[in-house]
């Protein structure tokens, strides 16, 4: 008689491919008119100014210029918003 309880059949799962979430571009990088800067899953980042949300919660330039993350503080406390400034 076994001295140890088998421990069954072990599940190996497939590996699967990561999403290429994240940032895109960071503060202070160039970015032209349909460029993605964050994708991510739910709004972690908003859109601020020149900015848009796609359907699967991606951040878009609609204008060209400057990267800029800000952290809204007030009555929006702790949300991040993401801007394009049109550079000079």
């Amino acid at each position: 008689m076994s001295h140890v309880k088998s421990g069954g059949a072990v599940t190996i799962g497939p590996n699967v491919a990561g999403k290429r979430l994240g940032i895109k571009k960071s503060a202070g990088q160039k970015a032209i008119i349909g460029n993605i800067i964050v994708k991510q899953r739910g709004s972690i980042y908003h859109p601020g100014k020149n900015t848009k949300m796609g359907n699967d919660f991606s951040i878009y330039a609609v204008a060209e210029g400057l990267v800029q993350f800000r952290r809204m503080t007030g009555y929006k406390r702790n949300q991040f918003y993401v801007d394009v400034i049109p550079a000079n």
